[in-house]
């Protein structure tokens, strides 16, 4: 069998992967039925809708030709990296790092950390644009997370606290 669409076939296959493994990763919860769900309920019903939906693409990839055959590219390696930097450094600002004495830094710094480093994937950066963008998010994220979700966590970093 040829692959027509090397792009939807890779695609539908990570689709599949995932989803199993969300599926299995549920199993070890209560499941509950669909009038009492556990926890495990949603996460394995995403699962699996997630997995089906992967084999029907890498179905269709198998099946309907793309003009060109959808050929898959090189790995964009700049915006992998300022990505998954951007969302480390989110984590590590929101909850600290006590094995390198690292404090919380609060949401607000975690935010501006990750917009700054983010944007960095794309071609264009324009430190006016980020800031502001950096700036609205920080705001929705307060008023979402803070204000109308009442989480606690840092939103400041301790020492402009005391």
């Amino acid at each position: 069998m040829k692959i027509k669409s090397q792009k939807d076939f890779f695609s539908g296959l990570m689709f599949t992967v995932v989803g199993v493994a969300f599926a299995w990763g549920a199993s070890d919860y209560t499941l509950g039925n669909g009038a009492r769900m556990g926890p495990g309920y949603f996460p394995l019903v995403l699962g699996v809708l997630l997995a089906v939906l992967g084999a029907l693409i890498t179905f269709n990839a198998l099946v309907v030709g793309a003009v060109g055959g959808d050929k898959i590219g090189s790995i964009a390696w700049r915006p992998l990296f300022f990505i998954i930097a951007a969302n480390l450094v989110f984590g590590a600002a929101l909850g600290g790092l006590p094995s390198i004495g690292l404090p919380p830094m609060g949401l607000i710094v975690g935010i501006f950390a990750l917009t700054f480093i983010a944007s960095n994937a794309g071609d264009d950066f324009s430190f006016k644009e980020v800031a502001i963008l950096a700036t609205i998010l920080a705001v929705l994220s307060y008023a979402a997370f803070i204000l109308l979700l009442k989480l606690q966590f840092p939103v400041w970093p301790a020492f402009f606290i005391a």
